[in-house]
């Protein structure tokens, strides 16, 4: 089963995530934003409060992602070579 083992927000509403098949990268949150509960995310210091939970992420008042929506979504970082 697929699980969220890191979870970092950035100031662009966008996640940096560590899964557990070895997969890092990046998970724009931005489409989320203006859907239902997703709209409290929009306040930066409440999304910077996200933290892996079971198999994917929470925030404190309960909205959560799973690790599959994630890992569909994941863009790889760029490398810097």
């Amino acid at each position: 089963m697929l699980k969220v083992k890191k979870v970092n927000a950035n100031d662009d509403y966008t996640l940096f995530v560590e899964l557990s098949d070895g997969r890092t990268g990046i998970f724009d949150v931005k489409p989320y934003l203006d859907k239902g509960v997703f709209k409290q995310l929009q306040d930066k210091n409440y999304f910077k409060q996200v933290k892996p939970f079971f198999c994917g992420i929470i925030w404190p008042n309960e909205q959560d992602l799973s690790a599959e929506t994630i890992g569909y979504e994941l863009k790889k970082l760029k490398s810097h070579n």
